[in-house]
């Protein structure tokens, strides 16, 4: 155990070496791309906006209906079912009229648990919706209506989609190290440390960002329906409501400035679907006027001029290059598929990160000094030692960290004092072991070798049950807590890495030199 080839002495240095030197470059700045890397801080210690936000889900839920009415219609009719007065009640459910040779089989249909239209979940062992029939003389009515497990499915896949969309509207603003994670079915927390405008990401957040062009009509008969719809001054036109194209369409939207009219614009590109969609309806409606709708107001309602046939266009309105800016990127990042509303808004501002900074590292400071005192007067010299290899613990920790740039928080302060402790103990135990075999053996390399042997055992049993305790809070937690259990991880690898190479070999050389010594400790 006390053996070291040169092997391995000049590994153990050149990880060491580039492990300080990482974590040097928190302090200062280098050329190098891999040597500039930082520890992020997150929001308790950098200050920034929490926000918790709620999906209203009653929109999703009346859109699913409409779009199961229309393939139900369908489905029954494939197969040759007479089904009549076909209606969505109270926005929730949907009903309809079978006569009574046509009820069991319309039964079988949807309570099967093969069925197309009302899948079954074998997880929740329920099906999408609960189906309810009330005879009616010589029909039946019947009802389909989000089961429990139904609707927990369609709340999860809006929250996932929501999340995806608010996390590329996040990323687009350039915030580092957003945390944005799930709260119960229909509601979702952001983190975002450092941000320096949170209005600007709440009235991002806040939009839907559903976008369509629709034809501006003075035709109120049209069999697609009509609908008042008003401007951002409040003026009002009629809007057809067929939609021409969907902001699903769009590939790339970027604010330009317009040379001709000297305005800030956005400019547009569709794909391949939407390019011919937009070619489509621009050479019929040629004279006519387009309305871009953005969540249910105009934003603009050019004349068509000409056919558009290349897939890209501009919008234009009222904007500054900011408002220009936000529109393009709510429109690249996507729209949400529900409406969502800030219920909950916390701002920590950046003196009290800093006072939480330097509250963690002065009790690191005063925990540090406690146990270096405390180690020199209990083993002398090995003390030096084990001193030596908890600074060298720290800088190694400190340097993964700064390695993989994760996000360091208050908790995670903690859980680099509470490293501090586990690499002390890990040489207490080794060094009272080493004191119980010099008893017994004369040959103090022996016993040195020996008490590094037997207490192997032990020490590696507790790192790695505390090792697995951390991974789990890891993967289960959020936030503060999985800030304290990466800490800790990081911590009890490089613990073992400083007690079992750095401090051994710092022991080993020492022992060699001064075998002869009376009483080494």
């Amino acid at each position: 155990m006390l053996y070291f080839s040169k092997l391995k002495i000049f590994s153990v240095l050149i990880i060491s070496i580039i492990l300080s030197y990482l974590t040097i470059s928190n302090f200062t700045k280098f050329d190098d791309e891999f040597f500039s890397r930082n520890i992020n801080l997150g929001l308790d210690l950098q200050g920034g906006s929490y926000l918790l936000l709620e999906i209203d889900n009653a929109p999703v839920v009346l859109q699913k209906l409409q779009n199961k009415l229309s393939s139900l219609k369908n489905f029954l009719k494939e197969n040759d079912v007479r089904s009549t007065n076909f209606k969505i009640v109270d926005n929730q459910k949907i009903s309809f009229v079978v006569d009574e040779t046509s009820l069991d089989k319309v039964l079988s249909l949807l309570k099967d648990k093969e069925s197309e239209i009302n899948p079954y979940f074998q997880r929740f062992k329920s099906h999408e919706f609960d189906v309810e029939e009330t005879k009616v003389w010589s029909s039946s009515n019947i009802t389909l209506q989000y089961s429990e497990y139904g609707l927990v499915q369609l709340k999860t896949s809006s929250q996932d989609q929501a999340i995806e969309i608010v996390r590329r509207r996040v990323d687009e603003i350039g915030t580092n190290e957003p945390n944005i994670i799930k709260r119960g079915n229909d509601r979702i927390l952001v983190e975002l440390p450092g941000l320096d405008n949170p209005d600007r990401i709440k009235n991002l957040l806040g939009k839907t960002a559903n976008l369509t062009f629709r034809f501006v009509t003075q035709n109120e008969e049209q069999s697609f329906g009509t609908e008042k719809l008003s401007y951002e001054d409040g003026t009002e036109a009629i809007i057809s409501k067929r939609i021409i194209l969907s902001g699903d369409n769009l590939i790339d939207a970027q604010p330009r400035m317009d040379n001709q009219s000297n305005q800030t614009v956005v400019t547009f590109n569709l794909d391949r679907v939407g390019t011919k969609k937009f070619a489509r309806a621009t050479t019929s409606g040629v004279g006519k006027r387009l309305a871009i709708i953005l969540d249910g107001k105009i934003i603009s309602a050019p004349n068509i001029v000409e056919p558009i046939i290349g897939g890209a266009g501009q919008i234009t309105g009222d904007f500054t290059f900011q408002s220009a800016t936000d529109l393009a990127l709510l429109l690249r990042s996507g729209a949400l598929p529900a409406p969502m509303k800030i219920i909950e808004e916390r701002t920590v501002g950046p003196d009290l990160g800093q006072d939480s900074i330097n509250a963690g590292i002065l009790s690191l400071f005063i925990g540090f000094i406690l146990v270096i005192l405390f180690m020199m007067f209990k083993y002398k010299i090995f003390g030096l030692i084990a001193n030596i290899a908890l600074i060298t613990n720290l800088l190694l920790l400190i340097g993964v960290l700064t390695l993989f740039e994760a996000t360091l928080t208050l908790p995670g302060i903690a859980g680099i004092i509470l490293t501090v402790g586990m690499a002390v103990d890990a040489n207490v135990l080794i060094y009272e072991r080493i004191k119980e075999e010099i008893k017994t053996e004369n040959n103090k390399i022996l016993a040195f070798d020996s008490g590094y042997i037997k207490s192997k055992t032990t020490i590696l049993d507790a790192n790695i049950t505390t090792l697995i305790a951390a991974i789990i809070l890891f993967i289960l937690g959020s936030g503060p807590v999985k800030g304290f259990a990466l800490t800790l991880g990081v911590g009890i690898l490089t613990t073992l890495f400083s007690v079992y190479f750095i401090a051994r070999l710092l022991t080993a050389l020492y022992v060699i030199n001064n075998k002869y010594k009376e009483k080494l400790i």
